[in-house]
C-alpha cells in the first residue's frame, strides 16, 4: 500500500483515501530534466496530494502545504495564488497519470475498439477506487478547460485508430469526443456517488462503443474483455 502518501502528514479531520497504487507509484516518481521553477512546483504539487489526502480539500490550508513541501508560504504563492489553483494542478496530474498509465497497459492492443473500451473503463475504475479524487478530477474539468485537453489527444487517437479500421462510424470527431467525454464523466460521477450497478465500466463501455457506430454484440464482447493490468512502473 501507497501509506508514504501521509508521510510527515498528521492532521486530523476528515481524509480522502489513497491514490490507487498503480496511479499513485507514478505520480511519486521523480521527473528529471526539469528547471528549477518546474520542479519546485511539482514538490508543491505533491505535498497538496499529501495534504488533501490528509485533510480533504476543504480542511486545507496553503499554510499547511508549505510546511509538508519544507518551503515558505510565500514560495507557495509564488506558484499558486489561491487552494482552487492548486486542485487544479493536482487533478491536471492525476489525469496525465492516469492517461500515461492506460497507454503503458493498452501496449500490444491494437484495435482501437478495444483500446477505447479500457480507457473508458479505467477512468470508471477510478471513480470505484477513489471517489473524492474522482470527483476532484470531474469538479475541476467543468472550472478548467485545460484539463479535458490533457486528456483529448489519448482519447483522440484511438477514436481515429477505430474508425481507420473502420469498426467506428461516426458523423465527425467533435460529435464524437463530446459522446465519449460526456458519457464517461457522468459515469464517474455516478459510481463515485454510489448510484450505479455493478459491472457499470463494462455497461458503459458497451455504450460508448454502440454510440461510436458498433453493432450491440460486437460492442458488447470488446467491452467484456479483461483489462489489461497496469505494467509495473521503471
Amino acid at each position: 500500500m501507497c501509506l508514504k502518501m501521509n508521510d510527515g502528514v498528521n492532521f486530523g479531520g476528515p481524509s480522502i483515501p489513497l491514490l490507487p497504487e498503480a496511479l499513485a507509484e507514478s505520480v511519486w516518481r521523480p521527473q528529471p530534466g526539469l528547471a528549477k521553477r518546474e520542479r519546485t512546483r511539482a514538490q508543491l504539487v505533491q505535498a497538496a496530494i499529501r495534504v488533501f489526502t490528509a485533510r480533504g480539500f476543504a480542511g486545507s490550508t496553503m499554510q499547511e502545504l508549505a510546511a509538508v513541501a519544507g518551503m515558505t508560504t510565500g514560495t507557495v504563492y509564488n506558484h499558486f495564488k489561491t487552494k482552487e489553483e492548486v486542485a487544479s494542478a493536482v487533478a491536471l496530474l492525476l489525469a496525465d497519470t492516469l492517461c500515461r498509465r492506460i497507454t503503458d497497459s493498452q501496449q500490444g492492443v491494437a484495435e482501437g475498439a478495444q483500446r477505447m473500451a479500457i480507457g473508458n473503463q479505467r477512468y470508471i475504475w477510478l471513480a470505484e477506487q477513489s471517489p473524492q479524487w474522482a470527483l476532484m478530477m470531474l469538479d475541476v474539468a467543468a472550472a478548467a478547460p485545460e484539463l479535458l485537453l490533457e486528456i483529448r489527444d489519448y482519447v483522440l487517437a484511438d477514436l481515429r485508430l477505430g474508425v481507420k479500421q473502420k469498426a467506428f462510424r461516426i458523423p465527425n470527431e467533435a460529435a464524437a469526443m463530446d459522446l465519449i467525454n460526456g458519457t464517461v464523466a457522468q459515469a464517474m460521477r455516478s459510481v463515485a456517488l454510489g448510484l450505479a450497478p455493478p459491472n457499470h465500466g463494462r455497461a458503459v463501455a458497451t455504450c460508448v462503443l454502440r454510440g461510436l457506430g458498433m453493432e450491440f454484440a460486437a460492442a458488447k464482447e470488446v467491452a467484456h474483455r479483461p483489462l489489461p493490468a497496469f505494467p509495473p512502473t521503471s
